[in-house]
């Protein structure tokens, strides 16, 4: 990257620019509703409505167009949906609106442990090694409150 100056030509390095602006990297998402099939089997289908107590499964995409290395996707959980696990082991969540992180089990409200239901936010670092294949998924379920 060049950018012309008044006074000469200053140019940086991808990496430099990089680390100013952040990895390219564009995010999706689709919710699913759990149903179910006979004794054994479940099926997911689009969320054209959902009812209180449907289990839903969300699946977020990510698409890196550019950049190097590991990044973090933050997803807010919508208020009408309690949080129950994410199908990834590398998640962390907060249950304060994005401003402390951890995992369930070691978070506290108060007094109290914070349950799956208190989580606000769910957070994934994508490490170098996802990332460099330029595209994946996540996935989080909860239930409609």
């Amino acid at each position: 990257m060049s950018l012309a100056l008044a006074a000469g030509t200053f140019t940086t390095s991808a990496a430099q620019a990089e680390l100013r602006t952040g990895p390219a990297v564009a995010t999706d998402s689709a919710v699913y509703v759990e149903r179910s099939g006979s004794a054994a089997s479940r099926r997911l289908e689009p969320a054209s409505r959902l009812a209180r107590g449907d289990r839903v499964v969300t699946i977020v995409t990510w698409v890196r167009a550019a950049g190097t290395g590991g990044f973090v996707i933050t997803n807010p959980v919508p208020t009408t949906l309690a949080y129950q696990q994410s199908a990834e082991d590398m998640q962390e969540v907060s249950v304060d609106g994005g401003r402390s992180w951890g995992r369930i089990g070691a978070l506290r409200i108060g007094n109290r442990l914070a349950t799956p239901e208190d989580v606000t936010h769910v957070r994934w670092r994508i490490p170098p090694q996802s990332a460099a294949r330029g595209r994946g998924q996540i996935t989080y379920s909860g239930i409609v409150r």
